[in-house]
């Protein structure tokens, strides 16, 4: 669930809209919404609707709206461990013109992985978890060939193991199945096994440990892991290890309550007639591959605690940045955590994308600069990565559309489960 596709894989404009398609593939909701004809909302972007003291990034977050094609978009900055810019542009609701808050909550799709990683760490310090133990030993017979593949390559995505967000039930690609999703898709509660069943229908796409492609099969595995080993379910142990310690109010796990609580932008659909609002959806289906809602603030938070060290040991967080190529990617992945090597140095993160929504939580290795950004895509996509990669690029290095210093491939995440 990362990045922009609208649907499991990962970014927007594919997700990592480029960050590509890292994470993703445009499956279940994996087409891009441009690809139905459907009108494009432009809400005009008022200078009130920004609420900052950073023109640059003002500018920025407005374009991603007037031209990039987000209905919604809201975004933190932080540095030094202080808030330094926050805005907010667009609408929350097309229906009543209710515009976008910047302490609105998201769904944040494949950022959910770094919290589930982390946990999984966590676990691990306390010598409950082997990374290199294979997953036949924590979850006898979930997986074929589970002897030969470890939780390792579960958390870096090097387990081969076919990725059930692109199996042709959650295809979105045309009209028909984008109404059929909407009537009755999004609303289906899935199981764990069942996800794993339909995964278990396609052949692998290599060996374990000789080859990487991103799959949220792996960390549907590891949340079970998590609950088999700690004998709670991998949202309790999220809130309890991580939400709780950090005081973070706007996080939520959710396992099947299709509502976003608190403040929010509503997510769409593209249609003929209009826009159609996704923002209820069974969020079982992503799990603790991209089940998540927060909100920016709370998302720079826990990456600053997270790479300053304050949620893992020194070990397993050296473990956690051992990241392997993810050529896909246009990067490296570690353990939950995304490696991007830019001009003005590596930044890490991951972006995350669930129909309606994408996200995209980058950070300096240091924990001294995070910049989160969630919006509401719907539109055309190729333009909306251009806007996307400027913002990143000024927030993450002062550049703007300069230098391009941040590889294009991260500056989309897909729209999906991503």
């Amino acid at each position: 669930m990362a990045e922009r596709r609208t649907a499991v894989r990962g970014g927007r404009r594919a997700v990592s809209r480029g960050v590509a398609a890292a994470l993703a593939g445009a499956t279940l909701l994996g087409a891009a919404p441009g690809a139905w004809a459907a009108p494009s909302p432009r809400p005009a972007v008022s200078r009130e609707e920004v609420r900052s003291g950073r023109t640059d990034l003002d500018r920025g977050l407005a374009a991603l709206v007037e031209r990039g094609g987000s209905v919604a978009a809201l975004a933190e900055l932080r540095e030094d461990h202080r808030v330094t810019w926050r805005g907010a542009a667009g609408l929350a609701d097309l229906a009543t013109g209710e515009r976008t808050r910047p302490d609105g909550r998201a769904r944040i799709g494949s950022v959910t992985k770094t919290f589930v990683a982390t946990v999984t760490l966590q676990l691990a310090a306390e010598g409950r978890i082997r990374l290199d133990g294979p997953v036949e030993e924590y979850l006898p017979g979930a997986v074929r060939n589970g002897r030969n593949i470890t939780v390792r390559q579960l958390l870096n995505h090097t387990s081969g193991l076919y990725d059930y967000w692109s199996a042709p039930e959650f295809a979105l690609g045309d009209e028909a199945s984008v109404r059929r999703y909407l009537r009755e898709g999004r609303w289906k509660t899935y199981t764990p096994r069942e996800l794993l069943d339909v995964a278990a229908r396609h052949d692998p796409y290599f060996a374990p440990g000789r080859g990487w492609k991103y799959s949220n099969t792996n960390y549907v595995l590891v949340g079970m892991l998590i609950e088999k080993v700690s004998g709670r379910s991998w949202q309790q142990e999220v809130e309890r290890r991580i939400l709780r310690p950090l005081r973070l109010g706007g996080t939520v796990m959710p396992t099947t309550s299709p509502r976003i609580p608190g403040p929010h932008a509503k997510g769409y659909l593209p249609l003929p007639e209009g826009p159609a609002d996704v923002s209820l959806l069974d969020p079982s289906v992503a799990g603790a591959a991209g089940g998540g809602i927060s909100t920016t603030a709370d998302l720079n938070r826990f990456l600053a605690a997270l790479l300053g060290g304050r949620l893992l040991p020194k070990a397993q967080l050296a473990e956690m940045l051992e990241a392997v190529p993810a050529a896909e990617l246009g990067a490296s992945y570690g353990l939950g955590i995304i490696r991007y090597d830019t001009a003005c140095g590596p930044v890490w993160g991951h972006p995350g994308g669930i129909p309606g929504y994408s996200t995209f939580l980058l950070g300096t290795q240091d924990g001294r600069r995070q910049f989160a950004l969630s919006d509401t895509p719907y539109g055309d996509d190729a333009t909306g990565g251009a806007v996307l990669e400027g913002l990143l690029n000024e927030a993450l290095c002062g550049t703007g559309g300069g230098r391009a210093p941040v590889p294009a491939s991260f500056t989309a995440p897909p729209r999906g489960l991503r």
